[in-house]
């Protein structure tokens, strides 16, 4: 009898398991270039659900059409004891980008990670602030696992018994190049859950996958043009009186500030919140926003999404919360849309109704200690992992929502995300501190549809300040946090010059930063990318066949070491960031010539060099034939009718074509039309000379800048 209910369970499994199997070959084009299969019974919400995001079928018909990029019988999917293995083939070469926020790597092939949603711990384990599980491949694909889950990532790190391609075998004993990884063909996913929908996107590029998976979330998010001013964090206990008094001395030392980061303080209470003005600290919350309003400032409000006892919402909230306390607040359960609709009403009272600008969200990651347990449950049904997996993306969406209600587009930071973000207006910031990582960080961001700031709060000397100052101008957010010591950005006067210069330099540049980000809006190119997403270093080049020299070329360099320290800011600029105590660096440049920003001057291509840059510059190269749009140097973004004069570099000796993005940089107004691409040119002329268009910007596409314009030929 106990053989024949064996025999029977036997049948019962294999019958599941192959079933399931049949199913992940049902794979359905839902966007172009895009597929999906679902499998098992999806819980009631996921990653994608939680951000709310919407497909921009449009724009994803412009990329170039592409047949299913992986063989769907070397996919294999499982449920076995209601969880899911999921496998997929891996080639010889090929690389493994994404899988979350890392800090530490970038190539994440033969990697075990456990991905899940946590304060980082300097570990690149899965447990970070952004733990998406999207990878991209070098080979031009990308695959995400859209379940709100805890999930094992095996990324080519195990050999399976019944492999396609199996690994050699070697005898440590007499085989000098013995390895104790031997190299594996698959990519195998583990989810303790029953149900999960996957999704793959074709390229045929690195780079095109990630647009098709940014823009099947709704496009990146572009910020109004405030957001990608310089902020400064002031000390925790700061008074209204107090953050004026700091607004005027960066208008005494001629430094940018266009929004302001207000900690704790500005709460009658925190950890937990009431998410009400302090009377004694801010006895005029609306005159206080009023007056930075017109000094052309906006204001930031730290908070944690925990309510207080305390705060006038607390009664009315409770019956929407979990069963266990955050810093001893209840949680409230934003999956309900009595816990959401409860929560709006009290913000857009105390906040959005006297202009506060945005907000920074704190303590939705982690650690296991400080956050809610995996046994604390919630009205709604959903689990304490599921919830642990979603709730920095819901708060995210939640308050993004009430801000685009009133037609005014916000800029925050945030500590938890997950995939599905890229269209959310929030950066990713920790309170880790290794410079050399936040790049590494930086990087790896591109993978995912994030963003992320190397925020600067201390150095240990005037080097390091510099430095870490010059990254953070180069970044999506160029923020200090002084809110512990009141560190400002001339703290250290022997550099205070090379910091103002660097923060001018990226208020100079804001043309150019604000399309790049528009291109993420309407292309999906990340703003700050990945050396591996450019074309001629994340893949072979065209033409080249068989194996490729590690010494000569930078994708050969890129299979064999991590280009974790660069990055492209946009379709042109490298940026080389210097660290404190290194007097030379090494840059891998890719396909084409390229110039130093700075002189014009012909650095390399398609190389590796060395440089030792002096203290006061970032390193900086251009890609030949390319038209940077600069305006003069300037303390903060454009006010409505402002206008600036427009220069236009020109770098190298290629022809070269761009096209310049502009909008009010306020509201959403440009979804509905209401902006301009205006196409910029140099090309050489019957006599030898360069011959620049247009010579104006016209009135119809002038929102932000003078009509006359000024061409400057860098490369002589």
């Amino acid at each position: 009898m106990n053989s024949f209910r064996i025999y029977c369970t036997s049948i019962l499994l294999f019958f599941s398991v192959s079933v399931f199997a049949q199913k992940a070959s049902l794979w359905k084009e839902v966007q172009p270039g895009i597929w999906k299969t679902q499998i098992g019974n999806p819980h009631h919400i996921s990653l994608l659900q939680a951000a709310g995001g919407h497909a921009l079928h449009n724009a994803l018909k412009l990329l170039p059409s592409s047949t299913f990029p992986l063989s769907k019988e070397d996919i294999k999917i499982q449920i076995i004891d209601k969880k899911i293995y999921l496998r997929f083939p891996l080639s010889q070469e090929e690389q493994v980008f994404g899988l979350g926020l890392n800090f530490q790597t970038v190539n994440q092939r033969g990697r075990i990670l456990n991905l899940h949603v946590d304060h980082y711990g300097g570990k690149d384990n899965g447990r970070t602030h952004a733990p998406v599980p999207f990878y991209v491949s070098s080979k031009g694909y990308g695959v995400l696992i859209d379940a709100a889950s805890y999930m094992t990532v095996y990324a080519g790190s195990n050999v399976r018994a019944d492999a396609k391609h199996p690994a050699p075998i070697q005898d440590r004993n007499s085989d000098k190049n013995w390895d104790s990884q031997p190299p594996s063909d698959v990519l195998e996913v583990l989810i303790p859950a029953d149900g999960v929908s996957i999704y793959v996107f074709a390229g045929p590029s690195p780079m095109q996958a990630v647009q098709r998976y940014n823009l099947f979330n709704g496009g990146g998010y572009l910020p109004p043009k405030w957001g990608l001013g310089f902020t400064q964090r002031v000390p925790t206990l700061f008074s209204q009186d107090d953050i004026i008094k700091e607004a005027k001395s960066f208008e005494s030392h001629q430094f940018p500030l266009d929004f302001i980061g207000v900690e704790p303080g500005w709460h009658s209470a925190s950890y937990p919140c009431t998410f009400e003005w302090d009377p004694g600290r801010f006895p005029r919350p609306k005159a206080f926003l009023d007056t930075l309003s017109r000094m052309g400032i906006s204001a930031n409000l730290w908070l944690n999404p925990y309510v207080s006892p305390k705060s006038s919402l607390y009664a009315g909230i409770k019956k929407y919360t979990g069963s266990h306390l955050v810093w001893n607040g209840i949680v409230p359960d934003f999956t309900m849309a009595q816990a959401r609709n409860l929560m709006k009403a009290h913000f857009v009272k105390n906040h959005l109704d006297i202009g506060v600008g945005g907000y920074k969200i704190d303590e939705v990651d982690g650690y296991d200690n400080w956050i809610w347990p995996d046994v604390a449950t919630f009205p709604s049904g959903t689990s304490a992992e599921q919830m642990r997996q979603i709730y920095g993306l819901m708060v995210q969406e939640m308050t993004s929502s009430w801000f685009k209600e009133k037609n005014k587009r916000t800029y925050g930071l945030i500590r938890a995300s997950n995939a599905g973000a890229s269209s959310l207006p929030y950066v990713i910031y920790n309170d880790y501190y290794s410079h050399k990582d936040f790049i590494t960080a930086l990087v790896n961001s591109s993978f995912i549809g994030v963003l992320w700031t190397p925020e600067v709060r201390a150095s240990k000397t005037a080097e390091e300040w510099v430095r870490r100052m010059q990254s953070v101008c180069f970044s999506p957010m160029a923020m200090l946090n002084a809110w512990s010591d009141g560190t400002k950005p001339w703290s250290f006067p022997e550099v205070e010059k090379a910091v103002s210069d660097v923060a001018n330099l990226r208020m100079q540049l804001l043309p150019y930063l604000y399309t790049t980000f528009a291109q993420y809006r309407f292309e999906g190119k990340p703003p700050f990318r990945a050396m591996n997403l450019v074309d001629g270093f994340g893949f072979k080049p065209a033409g080249t066949k068989g194996k490729v020299d590690a010494t000569e070329n930078p994708y050969g360099m890129s299979i064999k070491n991590d280009i974790k320290d660069q990055y492209m800011m946009g379709d042109f600029i490298l940026v080389a960031p210097m660290f404190a105590g290194e007097k030379t660096r090494n840059v891998y440049l890719p396909e084409g010539k390229w110039y130093d920003f700075y002189t014009g001057k012909l650095v390399g291509e398609n190389q590796k060099i060395q440089i030792s840059p002096s203290l006061d510059k970032i390193p900086l190269f251009v890609k030949d034939g390319a038209l940077i749009p600069m305006v003069p140097v300037h303390r903060q973004a454009p006010k409505d009718g402002q206008a600036f004069a427009l220069e236009i570099r020109h770098y190298g000796r290629k022809a070269g074509t761009w096209k310049l993005y502009d909008d009010d940089g306020r509201t959403f107004n440009f979804e509905k039309g209401a902006h301009s691409w205006t196409e910029f040119g140099v090309k050489l002329g019957v006599n030898g000379q360069w011959e620049a268009f247009p010579k104006q910007v016209t009135s119809k596409a002038n929102f932000g800048y003078l009509p006359d314009i000024t061409w400057t030929f860098m490369t002589k």
